[in-house]
């Protein structure tokens, strides 16, 4: 196949040159331009003035390329049944082989899940005593915070009760000095 599809590509360089000749000497279109080759026909169907059409046909094999293409098998040797149990073994080592592989590919893939699980549950728990310390830093802070507001206005209660106390003490005056 890979014989016809070479010479198809070198005819059908030649047969593009040899059309550009003919119809240099023959400038008149030739209905029944045909090319015989050993396993191909090429039949100029139409000229046009974008180029020219062509069909090719490719000829069945003969028998002879048939005899070409065809190898002999190789001779069947005698399997003996140490032969068979020998494969048989091997076989099974290489199954056994394989099996221990993809056992210690899951191993390795638990550990591996293993490890990325016990990795998040540390940052989670880390998270979560970083975000506890922070929400007490908080609580303490806004209880001292309470506690000085409180305070500020106790001390402007007693200041005001002070001067209240103050004002009551100079009337009184007032009003001895005048009675």
């Amino acid at each position: 196949m890979a014989k016809t599809a070479t010479a198809y590509k070198e005819k059908m360089k030649e047969l593009s040159v040899l059309s550009l000749i003919c119809s240099c000497f023959y400038p008149e279109a030739r209905n029944k331009f045909v090319h015989e080759f050993e396993d191909m026909e090429v039949k100029a169907i139409k000229k046009r003035t974008s180029g020219q059409a062509f069909e090719v046909i490719l000829k069945p094999p003969s028998p002879v390329s048939d005899a070409v293409h065809n190898f002999p098998s190789p001779p069947k040797r005698d399997i003996s049944l140490e032969d068979i149990e020998k494969k048989l073994e091997a076989a099974e080592d290489r199954r056994r082989y394989q099996e221990a592989q993809v056992m210690r590919a899951l191993a390795e893939k638990r550990e591996h899940e293993r490890d990325v699980l016990l990795k998040a549950m540390e940052e989670n728990s880390n998270f979560s005593k970083m975000a506890e310390e922070k929400l007490q830093m908080k609580m303490d802070q806004i209880k001292e915070n309470r506690d000085a507001h409180l305070a500020a206005m106790l001390e402007r209660l007693q200041e005001k009760e002070r001067h209240a106390a103050l004002v009551r003490k100079n009337k009184e005056l007032r009003e001895e000095l005048t009675a």
